[in-house]
């Protein structure tokens, strides 16, 4: 079934997005005097990697018949990709690669507010949650699927909300109650996900017309389930395994605290 779809995608708009990203970050790294750690530039590159093997592998191409399949590439973005970006920090390199009478202005004025709220964990979450939640509306979900210039922004969105949720995770300064702050929205992202995940599994239903159409000898329901149970059940064992370790180290820092004041 579906032979065709077992090729390479030939999206353009995503491929060049992905092609000027690699350039950008690749200038900014030669231009830098200190080299980011090796971690840093593995980490980036594997994550534009992700980006490249979902949004233009046959991976790319199947979703466009299988819902399932479609969900299995948006959680490659945001559960792969994104914390494997925000561990890679290619901000950093592509500041340098800007002009240099642009670099100084890039962390103050509107830019660094813009940061500074980019980088707020309530913020980040609330927009991520918002994001998710939106695209999932039959209407969208479908012109994304038959417009490649609107499924790139839908992965963008995806794929740039969900860096900076875990950039916050990642790279956020956490202390006193910032650690249990991070359990509590890695858990109500958890629970966001796995609602919406078991609404599609539950569902009596298809709710996409778009794949109902193109099923062919597949029942449509059966593979909307499935992309629910893709959807709930890897992202909620992330989530989770992250609310563990931000627990452990929340006790761990408590406990610091308490040593540090009894001696």
């Amino acid at each position: 079934m579906h032979s065709h779809a077992l090729t390479w995608k030939p999206d353009v708009f995503a491929a060049a997005a992905l092609a000027v990203s690699a350039a950008w970050y690749a200038i900014g790294l030669w231009r830098m005097q200190a080299r980011p750690p090796w971690l840093e530039i593995v980490a980036f590159a594997a994550g534009w990697s992700t980006l490249a093997i979902a949004l233009l592998s046959p991976i790319a191409t199947l979703s466009e018949f299988l819902f399932s399949v479609h969900m299995t590439q948006h959680e490659l973005l945001m559960l792969v990709a994104a914390p494997l970006v925000a561990i890679g920090r290619p901000i950093v390199p592509m500041i340098f690669a800007l002009p240099q009478r642009w670099r100084s202005s890039a962390g103050t004025g509107a830019g660094g507010a813009s940061l500074r709220l980019a980088s707020s964990p309530f913020f980040v979450v609330a927009l991520h949650l918002v994001v998710v939640s939106i695209w999932h509306v039959p209407v969208l979900y479908d012109a994304a699927v038959l417009d490649d210039r609107i499924h790139l922004v839908q992965h963008v969105c995806f794929a740039g909300t969900a860096a900076l949720f875990w950039w916050g995770l990642i790279r956020g300064r956490y202390g006193r109650l910032g650690y249990g702050v991070a359990v509590m929205y890695l858990f109500a992202t958890a629970l966001h996900n796995g609602a919406l995940g078991a609404l599609l599994v539950f569902s009596s239903r298809p709710w996409y017309p778009l794949y109902v159409q193109r099923a062919q000898d597949l029942d449509p329901l059966a593979d909307q389930q499935l992309g629910g149970l893709i959807m709930w059940v890897p992202s909620g064992i992330v989530m989770m395994l992250f609310a563990l370790a931000m627990f452990a180290a929340w006790l761990g820092e408590a406990e610091r605290r308490r040593q540090r004041g009894w001696s």
